[in-house]
C-alpha cells in the first residue's frame, strides 16, 4: 500500500508553498489561535456533523463531536468541524428524501472546497447514513462514518415501545375507540426516551448496519445505543483512525467494490430491513462507480433468511437488544457464508476478519438460519405491467394471506382525498380491496414522500381488520408494517401504467412469482394512456424546480442525474492562485 507523506497531502496544496496565498491561508489559521506545528505537514480532518436543535436522533452529536477531535488529536491530525444540512426525518417537509442529494451535494464540497486529507461523516438520522457517503464517495478521500445509534427501549407502564412501529400500532387502536386520550399522551411521553434513532429495524437502523457492512465504519459501531459509554469510545476511535486511514491512502474506492455492495444486500435482508434500503444502496453503489439494480436485491433476497427478530419483521426485539445479543459481527458471522469475506473496511481489515469469532448471546434475538424468522430476505421485487421498472414489498411484515391475492382497486390521487376518504363510514372498501395511492413519486410528491403506509379505513379498523394490500409510488417509514408495494416505477405523476388504475380493476400479486398485474387488456389501457394528461409542475423556481429536473426514478436509486459517475469526467482538484 503507497503511504502518505507531509509533502504528498492533499492540505499541504494550501499550506505548504511558499508563496503569497499559501502565506493567507497560514496566517488565517494562525488567526483562530493555532500554532504551525499544529497543522503544517499533519492531515486535516474534516468532521461533518448533522447536528441540529431539531433533530433528536443527532441530540448527542454536539458533544461526540469533541470525542472525535480527541481521537484525531491523539493521532497526530488536526480537526476540523464542518457543519452540514441536518435531516430530521420527523420534523422535514415535505420529506427528508427530497434534502437527501442536497446534504450529498453540501458533503462532496465541503470536502472538496476546504484543505480536507479525509473525513469523519456523523450521521444516522435516515437519510443522513446515505447522503454524508453519496457526497463522501464522488469527494474520493479517506472518510470514515459514525452512526447515530439507535436510542433506547420505549416504555409505557412497563410495557416496551418500538419507535414507529407501536404509534401505527396503537393510533389504529386509538381510531378505534380502544385508547384514552391520556393513554395516548403517556405513549407519546414513554416510545422515545433518549437521543438516538429510532430502535426498530426502520430506515436509520438498517442504513447505519449497511455502512457497516460496505465497511466504512468500525466494526460493531452501527449496533451501539447512543446512549451507550462504549459510542463514546467509538467516536474517539474513529477519530484515530481516520488518521492512519489518510497516511495509508485507504480512499472509499478501495472499499466499495461491487462485493461489499452485495455484502450490504445480504445484511440488509438478514436484518428485516427497511424497504428504503433499495433506493439508497442503488444510488450508493452507482456513486461508486458498481452497477446494483433491483435483480441483485432480488436475487440474494431468495437464498438469505430473515435472522434479526426485531421489529417490524420481528416478534419482539429492538435494537438495544440486538446489541446485547452480540450485534451486527454476530449476525454477519451467522450468514458468513452468504458474504464475500475478503473485501477490505475502514479498519484496514477485512470483512472476514472483522466478523470471526463473533458471538451470539440470545439466539432467539439473533437466530440460526435454521430457524429463521422468513426463510427468504426481508425484500421482495415484483415487476408487471402495472410497474414495468418493478416495486417493492416486504413479506416478511405483512400477513401471509397476501402473498398471493386478488382484489378491486380503491384509488386515491392525492393523499389529503385519501386521507379524508378513510376516516368515512361508509367508504366502499373491504379487507380484499386494494388501496391505491399515487402521484407520490420522486416527482410527484414531491419527493416520494413516507405515504406508501396508507391508513386501513376506519370502517375496518373498528372491524378488527388490521392489514391490507396497499399500493403507492411513494415509500414508507422503515418502522412500518403490513402488506405495502411501494415505489412502483415508472411513478404515475410521469403517465407510468400506474397513472392508469381505476377503481374497481381487479389487481394481482403473487410474492412467489415476484408478480403484479392490472387484469386490464392492452387495448383498454392504450385506450386510457391517450386519455391521459400530465399534471401541473411541482415547482417553477428554486431547489424543488432543481430536484424534479434531475431528479430518477426509484428503481435508479433517485439521485441526481448530473451527480452519477456515467453524466461526465471526475471533478478535478480546485485551483489555486
Amino acid at each position: 500500500m503507497t503511504k502518505k507523506t507531509p509533502e504528498t497531502l492533499r492540505s499541504a496544496r494550501w499550506f505548504a508553498p511558499d508563496d503569497l496565498r499559501s502565506s493567507g491561508h497560514r496566517s488565517r489559521i494562525m488567526q483562530m489561535g493555532y500554532s504551525p506545528e499544529e497543522f503544517m505537514g499533519k492531515p486535516v480532518i474534516g468532521i461533518i456533523n448533522t447536528w441540529s436543535d431539531i433533530n433528536p436522533c443527532h441530540a448527542h452529536f454536539k458533544q461526540r463531536v469533541d470525542d472525535v477531535k480527541r481521537g484525531i488529536l491523539q493521532a497526530g491530525g488536526f480537526p476540523i468541524e464542518l457543519p452540514a444540512i441536518s435531516l430530521s426525518e420527523s420534523a422535514v417537509k415535505p420529506t427528508t428524501m427530497m434534502y437527501r442529494n442536497l446534504l450529498a451535494i453540501e458533503a462532496e464540497e465541503l470536502i472538496r472546497m476546504h484543505p480536507i486529507d479525509g473525513a469523519v461523516l456523523m450521521g444516522g438520522c435516515d437519510k443522513t447514513t446515505p447522503g454524508l457517503l453519496l457526497g463522501a464517495t464522488s469527494a474520493a478521500v479517506p472518510c470514515i462514518f459514525i452512526p447515530a445509534g439507535p436510542m433506547l427501549r420505549g416504555n409505557y407502564k412497563g410495557q416496551v415501545l418500538g419507535s414507529g412501529s407501536d404509534a401505527w400500532k396503537y393510533w389504529d387502536e386509538r381510531r378505534a375507540g380502544n385508547i384514552t386520550d391520556e393513554q395516548w399522551t403517556g405513549i407519546e411521553f414513554g416510545i422515545a426516551r433518549s437521543h438516538g434513532t429510532c430502535m426498530t429495524m426502520g430506515t436509520a437502523s438498517t442504513m447505519m448496519a449497511i455502512a457497516e457492512s460496505i465497511g466504512m465504519t468500525l466494526p460493531g459501531a452501527s449496533s451501539i445505543p447512543a446512549a451507550d459509554a462504549n459510542h463514546i469510545r467509538m467516536c474517539a476511535n474513529a477519530g484515530r483512525r481516520i488518521v492512519d486511514m489518510v497516511w495509508d491512502d485507504l480512499t472509499p474506492d478501495k472499499i466499495q467494490t461491487r462485493d461489499a455492495f452485495e455484502n450490504a444486500i445480504a445484511v440488509a435482508m438478514a436484518m428485516g430491513c427497511s424497504t428504503n434500503a433499495v433506493i439508497h444502496l442503488i444510488a450508493m453503489a452507482r456513486r461508486a462507480g458498481q452497477q446494483i439494480g433491483l435483480e441483485d436485491f432480488d436475487r440474494i433476497s431468495r437464498i438469505v433468511p430473515v435472522i434479526a427478530n426485531i421489529r417490524p419483521s420481528g416478534e419482539k426485539y429492538l435494537m438495544e437488544d440486538f446489541f446485547y445479543a452480540g450485534g451486527l459481527p454476530a449476525l454477519m458471522n451467522r450468514i458468513r457464508d452468504k458474504l464475500h469475506l475478503d473485501c477490505m473496511t475502514v479498519n484496514g481489515q477485512t470483512i472476514g476478519r472483522n466478523i470471526e469469532g463473533a458471538e451470539v448471546y440470545n439466539d432467539d434475538v439473533i437466530r440460526t438460519p435454521d430457524n429463521a424468522l422468513y426463510q427468504e430476505g426481508a425484500l421482495a421485487v415484483l415487476k408487471g405491467n402495472i410497474a414495468p421498472g418493478g416495486c417493492v414489498m416486504k413479506p416478511s411484515a405483512c400477513e401471509k394471506r397476501f402473498y398471493k391475492h386478488t382484489g378491486p382497486a380503491l384509488v386515491f390521487d392525492d393523499y389529503p382525498s385519501m386521507k379524508e376518504a378513510v376516516e368515512r363510514d361508509d367508504l366502499d372498501v373491504t379487507a380484499d380491496t386494494v388501496m391505491i395511492l399515487r402521484n407520490a413519486g420522486p416527482r410527484g410528491g414531491p419527493g416520494m414522500p413516507e405515504w406508501g403506509m396508507l391508513p386501513i379505513p376506519k370502517k375496518l379498523v373498528k372491524q378488527g381488520v388490521r392489514d391490507m394490500l396497499r399500493m403507492s409510488d411513494a415509500r414508507m417509514s422503515g418502522t412500518s408494517y403490513g402488506a405495502c408495494i411501494l415505489h412502483v416505477a415508472p411513478e404515475a405523476y410521469l403517465g407510468g401504467p400506474f397513472a392508469l388504475v381505476k377503481t374497481g380493476d381487479m389487481i394481482s400479486v403473487d410474492i412467489a412469482e415476484r408478480s403484479i398485474h392490472l387484469n386490464v387488456s392492452d387495448e383498454e389501457l392504450a385506450r386510457r394512456q391517450a386519455a391521459w394528461q400530465a399534471p401541473p409542475p411541482r415547482f417553477e423556481r428554486g431547489y424543488g424546480w432543481m430536484f424534479s429536473q434531475h431528479i430518477r426514478q426509484a428503481n435508479e436509486g433517485c439521485d441526481f442525474d448530473f451527480l452519477q459517475t456515467d453524466f461526465g469526467a471526475a471533478v478535478k482538484e480546485p485551483d489555486i492562485f
